[in-house]
């Protein structure tokens, strides 16, 4: 019959109709898995260690006038030199110069709090030559680096600590007291020593300016230099207590 007809017509329509819905909406349900899928992988690599770049590290230079470059340039002294030679390793460090002419580990202790920003990842310590210059009693100087190394240590901040040698003229009983500072302090407090800061420059006429005492820029890239491999390795431990 005629309603009959239109009856089957409609029933094949609707039915048409529906498969249609139905594949379209299957289609639909799985392009949205696939973006939710992109979405959730995105995410999950923005926030993977090894797709953000690593922080710069805090690091601060606390030293005396062979750290803040007396005679030089700002860019020639030995913080700046440092930081040039760690970003070609490619360390990314924010580097701050804390080297005070004159300053003796005492006067270092003294001004520790400003001079060291909070926040601050590492701090490399070259203080002492004032004090072996002057015939500072060992005690003295012994002491200023324990307190250093100690309030440091309280903020959670790393030490590098740099080493320094007696000049001959107070004597070898001197010298022995002064330079066994440095190794003594390094192990009792567990950081790393540069045994002496001006290794391969010191007494080389060419590579000191004309006091005989501080380095040339070209003496100061000497320093970094044979420094490096220690402040690289310094700073790799470092770096595995952060992440």
């Amino acid at each position: 019959s005629e309603e009959g007809s239109m009856r089957l017509s409609m029933d094949r329509s609707y039915g048409n109709s529906a498969a249609g819905v139905e594949s379209r909406m299957g289609m639909f349900v799985h392009i949205l898995v696939l973006i939710m899928a992109l979405m959730t992988t995105q995410t999950a690599f923005a926030q993977s260690p090894a797709a953000s770049p690593a922080k710069p590290i805090k690091m601060v230079v606390l030293g005396d006038s062979l750290s803040a470059g007396l005679g030089l340039s700002a860019s020639a002294a030995f913080p700046a030199r440092l930081q040039k030679a760690l970003e070609a390793k490619g360390i990314k460090v924010d580097m701050v110069n804390a080297g005070v002419s004159g300053d003796t580990a005492s006067g270092g202790r003294d001004r520790l709090d400003w001079s060291v920003p909070d926040g601050t990842d590492a701090v490399i310590v070259e203080l002492g030559a004032n004090d072996a210059l002057r015939g500072t009693d060992p005690v003295v100087t012994r002491a200023a680096l324990s307190d250093i190394i100690t309030k440091l240590q309280a903020r959670k901040i790393a030490v590098l600590l740099c080493g320094m040698v007696a000049p001959p003229n107070y004597g070898a009983d001197y010298a022995a007291k002064f330079n066994a500072i440095y190794p003594d302090l390094a192990k009792s407090f567990g950081v790393p020593l540069y045994p002496f800061f001006l290794d391969g420059v010191a007494a080389e006429a060419k590579l000191n300016q004309a006091d005989g005492m501080h380095p040339t820029a070209e003496g100061v890239d000497i320093v970094v230099k044979n420094i490096l491999p220690t402040v690289e390795a310094f700073l790799g431990a470092l770096s595995g207590q952060r992440s």
